[in-house]
């Protein structure tokens, strides 16, 4: 389908305020960002979504309304549950400013955000696909799913003047697709699937203004965490973010092309990746030495990209990257609902004649130490060592032969009900993806995990010619509508 035929409409964009915050004194104006939060400006958007089969004209609160309802009494129940749920989550509806501080020698900077109520992006548009043009094909048509998504090649420093939140609701042929872009110095992936749960949960209940529908089960904490040995919060930034310097520094540069491909992994699959890992060792399996499910699965595939770089004669160094979560890692552990980034980015490196050698057990061990290597104190460590030099790191496009997974299996993203059903699949745009790129997602049946990995067409081709890799793989059918 050409790019005419797609046909993108943007019918409606607004912006959608918290619904009783705005004149609310003891909301609080201003919430500091962390270090997590301060190390992520440099880099993109975060870009998520859900695919939904469209509903039937469904039955919603509203008083002296019609019981059939239409697509616009959709958007608009959509967009009244939203201002209901940013009176819980309102820093999204808010955006980043700075704070100059002067002391004797040079100015200092602070990262906020303004919690102003400036209100959130809502985009209402429609496409001339269907479901089965996006979760049929092999390979992602990213030319279609990156139209889902608003904000591409916004940086997270962008955020004094874009919104911290833009949703695109875009109605397809026969299916609805919601497209999230959100500021990654906001939140991380845990507290974005919170709000995201959140908002499906206010709009199935109602979202209509009646005090019994006004809740959600889990409320946000806002409050945010910062080491103990430091001065502030605020955290001090020897630079601005704000001047030209800095935008010409840290400014977007597009990746290399790539192509996406979703690998499917059933329950029972993982369950013999796992059994295998741990037969392949050689010492006693203890809990020290025990291999879990996640483990076996991140090897599995990082053994098949090394083959398929054809790196198995070559004295090189093969790498994973991993985003590893701190919340739990923290003494006092952060509080359930904690809202905003806390994660840790680890490396594990290891020769490739010697991984492909010594095998499953060998890579998921190595990713075992690596995620073991940190604590409250390797916590802590990092984060008041940075507090004394603040430094960025632009995101890299660079092909290397670094692997690099993010999301998580534990996200709740197929509960996410609006009231016309549970999604059918999960999408993500371009933002932050390159080459090496694995984003892990809970598959659609409890217990089964989605990949998806951005690779070159050459080097997919490879891993699906590979029989070792593609034995614990399922090739789920083409979608057929209903």
């Amino acid at each position: 389908m050409t790019s005419s035929e797609k046909n993108l409409r943007y019918i409606s964009t607004c912006m959608v305020r918290p619904a009783s915050r705005q004149a609310d004194e003891r909301t609080p104006q201003r919430v500091d960002l962390t270090v997590w939060d301060l190390t992520l400006l440099p880099y993109q958007y975060m870009q998520r979504g859900l695919l939904y089969i469209k509903p039937m004209p469904i039955k919603y609160h509203y008083p002296k309304q019609e019981e059939e309802e239409s697509i616009n009494n959709i958007i608009t129940h959509l967009k009244n549950s939203l201002a209901k749920t940013l009176d819980h989550f309102f820093p999204f509806a808010g955006r980043l400013a700075t704070t100059i501080h002067d002391d004797d020698e040079d100015a200092k900077y602070s990262v906020y955000i303004n919690c102003d109520s400036s209100g959130a992006e809502f985009i209402h548009a429609a496409m001339d696909v269907t479901v089965a043009d996006i979760i049929s094909p092999i390979y992602v048509p990213l030319d279609i799913v990156r139209s889902f998504f608003s904000l591409e090649g916004v940086l997270n420093y962008n955020g004094q003047s874009k919104p911290l939140l833009s949703i695109q609701v875009t109605e397809l042929i026969d299916g609805i697709f919601i497209g999230f872009s959100i500021n990654h110095s906001v939140c991380d992936g845990t507290s974005f699937w919170h709000f995201f749960n959140s908002w499906s949960e206010m709009c199935k209940g109602g979202g209509d203004g009646s005090d019994h529908h006004d809740h959600i089960s889990r409320l946000p904490i806002l409050e945010r965490w910062f080491p103990k040995n430091i001065d502030g919060p605020p955290i001090h930034l020897p630079f601005s973010i704000s001047d030209g310097n800095f935008a010409e520094r840290y400014k977007y540069i597009p990746p290399p092309s790539f192509e996406v491909r979703i690998f499917h992994f059933t329950r029972e699959n993982i369950v013999k990746l796992k059994s295998k890992a741990n037969l392949q060792q050689t010492e006693s399996v203890d809990k020290k030495n025990y291999i879990s499910s996640f483990q076996a699965l991140l090897s599995h595939i990082w053994l098949a990209v090394t083959r398929a770089r054809c790196l198995d004669s070559k004295d090189e160094d093969t790498s994973y990257r991993l985003v590893i979560g701190n919340r739990t890692r923290l003494n006092p552990p952060l509080p359930d609902g904690y809202f905003g980034s806390s994660f840790m980015i680890g490396e594990a490196t290891a020769k490739a004649s010697e991984l492909l050698e010594r095998g499953i057990s060998w890579g998921a061990l190595l990713l075992k130490k690596l995620v073991g290597s940190y604590d409250n104190a390797s916590i802590q460590s990092y984060c008041e060592t940075w507090v004394e030099k603040p430094v960025l790191q632009a995101r890299s496009a660079t092909v290397s032969a670094t692997l690099m997974t993010g999301g998580s299996p534990r996200f709740n993203m197929h509960g996410n009900d609006f009231g016309w059903g549970k999604p059918i699949a999960v999408r993500g745009g371009i933002s932050n993806k390159r080459q090496g790129k694995i984003t892990a997602i809970p598959g659609p049946v409890e217990g089964s995990i989605d990949l998806e990995v951005c690779f070159s067409l050459d080097m997919l081709k490879a891993m699906a010619d590979d029989p070792e890799f593609m034995e614990a793989v399922t090739v789920l059918p083409p979608y057929r509508s209903v």
